[in-house]
């Protein structure tokens, strides 16, 4: 891309619909990419084969995806490492004294006893159905939102601290629930690409929402693609209701080129 197209690009006003679609499959070309991985939190699942291991330490390293980068592949990995590297094996077989260990560890606010709740759900979900999929399965039908919400009830059937219910975010309370449907991308994107790992194919990517943070919502409203101010919910979307009309298939395609130009060049 040229500079005057770049330059087009940091004014919206004067971009056309054929500039914007160019310039955001450029970038999603530039950083869908296998280095993609390396330095992102999805490289920890990329560690595995078998698709439970892939959901098991996907979901963990979403849940933690929060703050500085490469302390989140850190943490993650610890927290993988502390399940023998065979989590869904180790959570099939685990006893109560083998969770003692989780009370130790910490990722900001996520603590000890945060992190043995979700190791103790996970394990209830996964002796009952082996999957993480079917639990998502009312997303074609009823939209994201009930997906989610309806996952989240069933996850907080465990017993546990009210604390811990704020790493689960709710998208009918409102909240942009980035890293769940970070974690969808992950699970349900399919391409020949190396990086989302289209595990799901039970869901149409269709009807996935973008993960909205400060660095997404920032660079999609200096292109015009969101207009609500607060990271909410309704703006995640508004975000992906406009990136549909470039790719009606597979909207979230494009959270590669808004996060790659958010966090790598502080667009």
């Amino acid at each position: 891309m040229d500079k005057r197209t770049v330059d087009r690009v940091i004014n919206p006003s004067e971009l056309t619909i054929m500039d914007l679609f160019s310039f955001l499959e450029e970038t999603y070309n530039k950083y869908n990419q296998p280095s993609f991985i390396e330095s992102d939190p999805i490289s920890v699942p990329h560690r595995f084969t078998l698709k439970q291991d892939i959901e098991i330490a996907g979901f963990l390293s979403a849940t933690i995806a929060w703050g500085n980068r490469k302390s989140i592949v850190s943490n993650a990995s610890r927290l993988i490492g502390m399940m023998d590297d065979s989590p869904y094996d180790f959570l099939l077989n685990a006893r109560a004294w083998d969770f003692k260990p989780f009370l130790k560890f910490a990722h900001r606010t996520f603590n000890g006893d945060d992190c043995l709740f979700f190791i103790t759900s996970l394990q209830s979900i996964y002796r009952q159905y082996h999957s993480l999929e079917p639990l998502f399965s009312t997303l074609n039908e009823h939209g994201a939102a009930h997906a989610i919400s309806s996952f989240r009830a069933t996850f907080l059937a465990v017993d546990h601290l009210p604390r811990s219910e704020k790493h689960l975010s709710n998208p009918m309370a409102g909240s942009a629930t980035k890293r769940i449907n970070m974690f969808l991308r992950w699970m349900v994107r399919r391409d020949k690409r190396g990086v989302d790992f289209g595990l799901w194919p039970s869901i149409d990517t269709s009807h996935l929402i973008c993960p909205l943070d400060i660095h997404v919502g920032n660079v999609a409203r200096k292109l015009g693609l969101l207009q609500r101010i607060n990271n909410d919910w309704k703006a995640a979307e508004e975000l992906t209701a406009n990136l549909r009309k470039f790719n009606p298939g597979d909207p979230v395609k494009y959270d590669f080129a808004l996060f790659g130009l958010g966090v790598f060049e502080k667009f």
